[in-house]
């Protein structure tokens, strides 16, 4: 038996994970069918990225069979392609049980045969007015260049027979702007609610678009290519990191095609010369599908004012003894301040920020970015910052992959206002999520901030969980403006007594908790770990985690996503048990909780158990010293670990079993916001 699971392969069990929820009849409908959008989106972004790595090491002859967990890399994209077949059919049946069930709750979708005679003079207009502008239409002949594809586009590949039995070829390029779901409107006298898809009014229009051709057979299929998403960096020297990242995101769209998915009824002719004129060889993954793909649309399929087929309203709460008015700085000189979000309100975070904005008694704001929302308030408040005479340092990853673009919009916006902005760290990813001020007060220095295990991003904030400590401790801060000083001299080693900073520290504080453990165990005392992270794959850490089972420790870990440590086997893990919550929200902590005796030395952090965050990244772990805020994330740990309904057994097959016991049914997402509700009616 091998002793690791395969990340790829791991991840592809973490996606049949959400698949479940659109399989789930206990989820509200509409939201089923917004998981299959988000179990499509993430599909798209593995072959982006994960797909597009596997082909490059097959392709270079690199032999990483350890890395690959046992297999080659060739053995290993055929494994891929072969679960992802599995999974894209299965999806299929789930989107057709979702229709099915739509059609019991009057909502139909119709498609190009089964337009109602109500609704011709409507999807006309429609057409003409927001359709046919938006598209592109294209002859494929051998006198023009095959058209570039671009990336996660649908396109229909259409074939018309002449009249003269010649073939025509074209494609048309689906408006990428556009909700795909077109609502009809309502028939008096009837109470059911039509849509159709943008795909089948297109369909139903063709007439229209080729009506200079004298054609007497007409078919349309969809297809779509996902591209190579890595991005390609210059080595000019002359050129600035902000430079090389718009170009190389531009040069991204010409990517090579790593997967090619196609209506499994299209044209065999069709389907040949498409694969030919895209030079798709059999490296490249080749899926056939069903009618419609780009699935991820679902994610914004209209709730058509249905509440009853959406998850029930959780209003984001206060944290007890913080008040809406009043000084957030003078709370947190006071006390710190755990703030859990989305059971929490991320309005702390953006207030923070104004107040230090407007707070004449502020004199610096430092603080990271990764990713902001579209529209960021956080922004806006450094912005604001600086217009009060603030200095304000923004440390922007620019590398953030697939909001590369955003961030270079933001970072120059921020610039021209004269914000401070440092672009990362050469040879590293700056991913800690950290913010400190200084404060004048009575003539001395303090300092405010926070340490988040996500985001400042108030969109994902909404349906993303994530700690997030305020605090004026001087220990921690003062050692986060040593992060904040390597940002500017990279080549200067500073020392942590309390936080763990990758890429120097955070590896080597974690083995010797481990160790200590281990030690523990060994003298036959109690020894204990429960870690909560989003992905598990670094091989050197799992080694650490078998030898600390195999001495006797205790290990409980909580992995939404990526799991190549096997847990359970006799002589090698038998000590550790692994579960994934996957539920409406997504679990996004990361929380290093060792027992230490009692004592529980505690930490939240931005870095999973990952090669690249342990040693390719800028990475804080933030030990929790208020003993009631460590007590605050044991407990909400507790009720996670708890979970017997929404949690999956994580074990050697990665079957995605449900926990079942005979305790009392405990949902953890709805038992965690119960908790913090309790908090502030107590």
């Amino acid at each position: 038996m091998n002793q690791y699971y395969n990340r790829e392969l791991s991840w592809l069990r973490f996606n049949a994970r959400v698949l479940q929820e659109a399989s789930d009849k206990k989820v509200p409908l509409i939201e089923r069918l917004r998981f299959l959008g988000i179990f499509s989106n993430n599909l798209d972004e593995f072959f982006k990225v994960r797909y597009a790595t596997i082909q490059r090491i097959q392709r270079a002859g690199k032999n990483a069979t350890k890395s690959l967990g046992g297999i080659t890399a060739e053995e290993l994209l055929q494994k891929i392609n072969e679960m992802v077949i599995v999974d894209q059919a299965r999806s299929f049946n789930v989107l057709a049980e979702l229709e099915e069930e739509l059609k019991h709750e009057s909502i139909i979708i119709v498609d190009e045969t089964e337009v109602l005679t109500e609704h011709e003079s409507f999807i006309r207009n429609y057409f003409n007015d927001k359709i046919s502008p938006a598209i592109s239409t294209i002859m494929i002949n051998d006198h023009v260049d095959f058209p570039h594809l671009r990336d996660g586009f649908g396109y229909l590949a259409v074939r018309m027979v002449m009249t003269d039995e010649s073939i025509r070829y074209a494609l048309i390029e689906k408006p990428k702007y556009l909700n795909r779901f077109v609502v009809l409107p309502q028939i008096e006298g009837d109470d059911k609610q039509y849509i159709i898809l943008i795909d089948d009014l297109i369909r139903h229009r063709m007439h229209y678009i080729f009506n200079i051709f004298d054609y007497k057979e007409i078919e349309a299929h969809m297809i779509k290519v996902t591209l190579d998403a890595e991005l390609d960096m210059e080595l000019d020297l002359k050129k600035s990191l902000l430079e090389k990242i718009r170009r190389s995101v531009h040069d991204r769209k010409d990517g090579d095609p790593v997967r090619f998915v196609y209506d499994r009824n299209i044209h065999e002719d069709t389907l040949t010369l498409i694969k030919d004129k895209l030079q798709i060889d059999n490296n490249d993954s080749i899926i056939p599908g069903g009618r419609y793909h780009n699935r991820r649309d679902y994610l914004k399929f209209p709730s058509l004012g249905r509440t009853d087929l959406l998850y029930e309203k959780l209003p984001a709460l206060p944290i007890k003894d913080v008040k809406i008015r009043g000084s957030l700085l003078e709370r947190i000189a006071q006390k710190d301040i755990l703030q859990y979000t989305p059971y929490h309100t991320f309005s702390n975070t953006t207030k923070f920020l104004r107040e230090a904005a407007l707070d004449p008694k502020v004199r610096t704001i430092k603080i990271t970015i990764y990713r902001l929302a579209e529209v960021s308030q956080i922004a806006g408040s450094l912005i604001n910052a600086v217009k009060n005479g603030k200095k304000v340092t923004v440390s922007i990853e620019l590398q953030a992959r697939f909001d590369e673009q955003a961030n270079i919009n933001y970072a120059e916006l921020m610039q021209e206002e004269g914000v401070r902005m440092i672009f990362g760290v050469p040879g590293l990813k700056v991913h800690c999520k950290a913010c400190c001020i200084t404060r004048e007060e009575e003539g001395k220095i303090s300092r405010y901030g926070f340490i988040s295990t996500g985001n400042f991003n108030e969109s994902t904030a909404g349906i993303y969980t994530d700690y997030t400590l305020f605090t004026a401790n001087r220990k921690i801060l003062k050692e986060v403006e040593r992060v904040f000083d390597f940002f500017e001299v990279n080549y200067k080693q500073h020392r942590y007594k309390h936080l763990l900073v990758s890429p120097n520290y955070l590896r080597n504080g974690i083995e010797r908790l481990v160790r200590r453990e281990i030690a523990f165990a060994k003298a036959g005392k109690a020894a204990k770990i429960r870690a909560k992270v989003n992905s598990f794959s670094d091989l050197k850490m799992i080694d650490l985690f078998y030898e600390a089972s195999n001495a006797g420790v205790k290990i409980e870990l909580i992995i939404r996503g990526i799991c190549c440590l096997i847990p359970g086997v006799k002589g090698m893990s038998e000590n550790i048990k692994v579960i994934s919550v996957v539920d409406r929200f997504l679990e996004h902590p990361r929380v290093y909780r060792f027992y230490n005796q009692g004592e529980n030395d505690l930490y939240i952090s931005s870095a999973d158990f990952m090669a690249r965050n342990l040693d390719s990244r800028v990475e804080i772990a933030c030990p929790i010293y208020d003993e009631d805020i460590k007590k605050e994330i044991i407990e909400t740990m507790d009720i996670c670990w708890s979970d017997n309904v929404k949690a999956r057994e994580i074990c050697a097959d990665q079957l995605n079993n449900y926990v079942t016991n005979d305790d009392k049914p405990v949902r953890s997402q709805y038992a965690t916001y119960q908790y913090y509700k309790n908090q502030i009616t107590d």
